[in-house]
């Protein structure tokens, strides 16, 4: 399977799961839920980004593309990570909030599944193949882990009716970590426009 052809299934699968995620999380009151539909939306602008690079990488009328794309992306998905961590420093500050532990858990076990398989659809091969290819690979591992820790945390609450805070916790640490990446993309962005240069992806197929 081509390079688009498995970047294409695991950004449908990618878009399919942030919704559902918004969803439980907003039913759960769950923050890491929402970071975790937060990371996956982080997950499929990198994979759109890629998809566009590969697509207008032959045009070069057209070869800042996906630098426009990149920058508007992690503009927004900088501001989504500061809220969520905003929010999540406010709960442990206050007290009152609940968290649904089972609805927590249940979504977050589906999310962990999902980026399984979309790490199973890129492949081992992924691991040696262009940098872009590297970077979406080991994302969708992260996710996995990041998910893992939220359903963790999920059963916790769920069998103690206590320990609220952890879910902010795990909140706090997946927002730092989509602000981190966030960040990191807006200064590649930065430099690829005041040097007048394509955004540096390698999409070779």
């Amino acid at each position: 399977m081509s390079q688009s052809a498995r970047l294409g299934w695991v950004l449908a699968l990618n878009l399919s799961l942030i919704g559902g995620l918004v969803v439980a999380g907003l039913a759960a009151r769950s923050l890491g839920v929402l970071a975790a539909a937060a990371d996956s939306a982080a997950d499929a602008s990198a994979i759109a980004l890629g998809l566009l690079a590969i697509h207008f990488r032959d045009n070069r009328g057209k070869v800042n593309a996906p630098t426009y794309v990149a920058g508007v992306n992690a503009s927004l998905l900088l501001i989504v990570a500061i809220i969520i961590v905003a929010e999540a420093i406010q709960r442990l500050t206050t007290t009152g909030t609940t968290v649904a532990g089972l609805p927590t858990l249940i979504a977050s076990a589906v999310a962990m599944i999902v980026m399984l398989i979309s790490a199973a659809i890129l492949g081992r091969g992924a691991a040696t193949e262009d940098l872009h290819m590297r970077s979406v690979l080991l994302d969708t591992l992260a996710d996995a882990l990041a998910a893992a820790g939220v359903a963790i945390t999920g059963t916790i609450i769920a069998i103690t009716g206590r320990f609220y805070w952890l879910d902010s916790v795990v909140a706090i640490i997946i927002g730092a970590a989509i602000a981190a990446g966030a960040a990191r993309l807006l200064s590649h962005v930065v430099a690829a426009l005041r040097h007048h240069t394509p955004l540096d992806i390698d999409t070779d197929d």
